[in-house]
């Protein structure tokens, strides 16, 4: 074995040999990639997995990966044959709830681009696969150009690729014992058959992640769950079938079952049973493993109903024998998503985790582009390895969250759905004030936040909400109208304690920030920039305030699930020479929202500080008191009235809710939560990180290019951002459905002249407009006000108008 390489890689399953492969492609040399079982049918996942590829998914990443991986996987062979098979792929509804969630699929198969996808009556599915009993099915979904993977034959194919150019060595029975890290950084991997001297790793040991994670104390937040497969015998309606797949494959997620043909027999998987997790650590290695690893005895008992559904749904399987049957591992992740990226604990350990066959080729792809470049070609951050919280990394909370995860994995999920687990982990110091007001909490990165409250129901007798039925009525309440008017007429407090807070100081940090920054932030001390982060390529990386504080002292605030996200971008670009410090501080300090055009006459009847706007004015803070509080009140808005961001100390937290509580009465102050926060900004144009922009957007056509400033210097991103504006395409533009009583709820298609142009990225009703708001990139030919255009929802085209302003 070698003594030395520029990557070790962990594992070669799909992912391992996906990502060896890309970087072959990209020139790399010396990448030693080690296994612990044999090559390539390794005994983790890959071995085992039935290689269905669907490409439609709520999120446009994992879409795009899955497509992409049909191209590479199309394009691959071994001496045993293909390593896709082109078949497509139907998904059955038993119920009109389930029709239309197809409806909802086949609108993001148009906003993402997915060819070839279409509904269909009983009677064409019947005809794309005849083993199914038509009078069973309201109706199907087909994408032509899904299909069936060989993962083994693929993870062969790329991995051969990467020997025969030279890229990599595969070293199959070699199992890591260790990995040095010297300093922070990864020095050698330690494996029972040597050492080898290296200063970057990529894991991509499934199953076994957590185990290597924990080597550079990193928490890899998976966990494996049993799922079953079988296969039957000969099947009569098969008979004479010798390719081993020719009809589409098919998804019953009514009753929680996918299937496939294997050649004259059929297979089934099943979710149909109650989540049986493994303890990553009680999981064999290889070498000490009866049969492959990753493999669990059947259980009889779990199968039962499933075959029942089965046989309901294929006649032809009754009395179908089933001479293959196992409890297969794979891992499931607290959101479901995948883990990618570099650690923070160790620099040059890599990861990438969680990943399932039909998005292997796109992930391997990603992580390459990430090694050699920095700079993906899709946004990645529903997948980032720094999006989880300290607290949902714990062992309890990833087991609890696997099991959700695996229980819904076929469930109709409402963008507002809520986990059933793991509550009242992070709550702010106004907490019991919310509970008070009864607030209908939701949870976001472990932390409980007020959707709307139960207390302002009254409001509804002052507001005129427009009722709602149906999808876009689900989690919703008209509360969350009346709080979005009250802060328009009067004034309201929203809990704005999960902001990530940092504090940067040192005598570099202007040179830091300004390298960071697109803005100018090299302002007097008092002054608040709104700026964005880019990447190399131009793209949006971080949104975010930064105000300054003192000459070399600097507070950064970024929202709340972005926390991890936004500190690792910036803790890696830190200087070497320490001139730099970024200190974490958001659980320091507690923040309240005071807006409304009353927030003035709230906030100078409880400071003796002048803070009118001639004293005070729009992006600028001041350290001031409240009471005997002392505080940092921010001068800025997301929901476009007057107002403060007012910090804290979160010891003082609940008092300074009570000070401003109190004070607000007579001008009729309310609590108001997110619902309202979010409906407000959308009238005023305002934009979420994560929907409206992200690296795949940069700021010019997100309208953000006064937030730009190219004469300032050098920054991250200046010249490829240059050159995109240069030759740009699509704009982001505001849109207004013509129907008043209309909503829609964002990612569906906008079409025009016969074609997609876009999707939404953020909806909402703007309860101060009148009408429903939608947010969408489109071509620069359509952008202009007035031009009509219509949004695909569920089926149904609403008509819609681009305007130049909302309110």
């Amino acid at each position: 074995m070698q003594s030395n390489a520029t990557l070790v890689v962990i594992g070669a399953g799909i992912v391992g040999c996906s990502t060896t492969y890309h970087l072959a492609k990209l020139g790399w040399k010396n990448i030693v990639v080690v296994e612990q079982g044999p090559l390539f049918a390794t005994g983790g996942s890959t071995s085992h997995a039935p290689g269905l590829v669907f490409q439609t998914n709520s999120s446009k990443t994992m879409t795009k990966l899955a497509q992409y991986t049909i191209e590479l996987y199309s394009q691959l062979s071994t001496d045993e044959g293909p390593a896709f098979y082109p078949v497509g792929g139907v998904e059955v509804a038993y119920t009109q709830e389930r029709m239309a969630e197809l409806q909802r699929k086949l609108g993001w198969a148009k906003s993402w681009g997915v060819e070839g996808a279409c509904l269909l009556t009983p009677a064409e599915v019947k005809a794309k696969v005849p083993l199914v009993d038509e009078t069973k099915v309201l109706g199907g979904y087909f994408v032509a150009t899904d299909g069936i993977a060989k993962a083994l034959r693929a993870a062969e194919a790329m991995a051969n690729h990467a020997k025969e150019a030279g890229a990599a060595e595969f070293y199959g029975h070699t199992t890591v014992m260790d990995i040095e890290v010297v300093d922070g950084r990864v020095k050698a991997v330690v494996t029972d058959n040597g050492r080898i001297e290296t200063d970057r790793v990529l894991v991509c040991a499934g199953i076994w992640g957590p185990r290597i994670g924990r080597m550079v104390g990193e928490v890899i937040p998976l966990t494996p769950v049993q799922h079953q497969y079988v296969k039957t015998g000969a099947i009569a309606q098969l008979a004479g079938m010798t390719e081993e797949v020719t009809y589409p494959m098919v998804r019953h997620q009514d009753h929680a079952m996918y299937f496939r043909q294997h050649g004259d027999c059929w297979g089934i998987g099943s979710y149909q049973h109650d989540p049986l997790l493994v303890d990553p650590d009680n999981i064999l290695p290889y070498a000490e493993a009866p049969v492959m690893p990753s493999v669990r005895p059947f259980t009889e008992e779990h199968f039962d109903p499933a075959w029942e559904s089965a046989k309901e749904l294929f006649p032809a399987l009754d009395g179908a024998e089933l001479t293959y049957k196992i409890n297969g591992m794979f891992s499931f992740t607290p959101d479901g998503g995948s883990v990618v990226g570099e650690s923070t604990k160790a620099k040059g350990f890599w990861v990438a985790e969680a990943v399932w066959v039909t998005h292997g080729g796109g992930v391997g792809k990603i992580v390459s582009e990430l090694m050699t470049t920095g700079v993906p070609s899709l946004d990645i951050h529903e997948m980032d390895i720094n999006r989880f919280s300290d607290v949902c990394k714990s062992a309890d909370y990833i087991v609890r969250a696997g099991a959700q995860q695996y229980d819904e994995v076929y469930d109709i999920i409402h963008p507002l759905d809520q986990q059933t687990h793991s509550r009242e982990l992070r709550v702010s110091p106004f907490h019991p004030r919310l509970q008070e007001l009864g607030a209908q909490f939701i949870f976001s990165a472990g932390w409980e936040r007020p959707q709307w409250f139960e207390s302002n129901a009254n409001l509804l007798e002052q507001y005129a909400i427009p009722k709602r039925q149906g999808w876009e009525a689900k989690n919703w309440s008209p509360i969350q109208g009346a709080e979005h008017c009250a802060t328009r007429a009067k004034a309201a407090l929203y809990d704005l304690t999960p902001f990530a807070k940092f504090e940067l100081t040192g005598p570099g940090v202007v040179d830091y920030l300004q390298h960071l920054c697109a803005n100018d932030i090299d302002k007097p001390v008092g002054k608040v920039i709104y700026t964005a982060m880019l990447d190399a390529n131009g793209g949006i990386m971080c949104d975010l305030t930064v105000s300054r504080l003192g000459t070399e002292k600097y507070w950064v605030v970024t929202g709340g699930s972005v926390h991890g996200h936004d500190l690792a971008w910036m803790r890696s670009h830190l200087p070497e020479d320490g001139s730099v410090r970024i200190a974490d501080v958001s659980s320091s300090y507690c923040c309240v929202g005071l807006w409304g055009p009353k927030a003035p006459e709230i906030l100078q009847a409880v400071t003796q500080t002048d803070v009118s706007k001639p004293t005070f004015k729009f992006f600028t803070n001041q350290h001031l008191y409240i009471g005997n509080i002392p505080v940092l009140a921010v001068r800025v808005s997301y929901v476009g009235e007057e107002g403060w961001e007012i910090y804290a100390p979160t010891e003082c937290g609940l008092k300074l809710w009570d000070t401003l509580w109190a004070a607000g009465q007579p001008y009729g102050l309310i609590a108001a939560g997110l619902g309202a926060f979010e409906t407000l900004r959308l009238e005023k144009g305002f934009l979420l990180w994560g929907s409206d922009i992200h690296t795949e957007y940069d700021p010019y056509e997100a309208g953000l290019g006064f937030a730009v400033k190219p004469n300032k210097g050098d920054f991250i991103g200046k010249d490829a951002l240059l050159q995109r504006k240069e030759y740009a395409s699509r704009q982001l533009c505001f849109l207004t459905l013509d129907d008043p009583t209309a909503v829609v709820m964002g990612k569906e298609p906008v079409l025009a002249d016969g074609k997609v142009l876009g999707y939404v990225t953020s909806a909402g009703y703007g309860y101060s407009l009148g009408r429903c708001i939608a947010y969408a990139y489109l071509p620069l030919s359509y952008a202009a006000s007035g031009t009509s255009v219509t949004v695909d929802y569920f089926g149904k085209s609403l008509a819609a108008t681009v305007v130049e302003k909302l309110l």
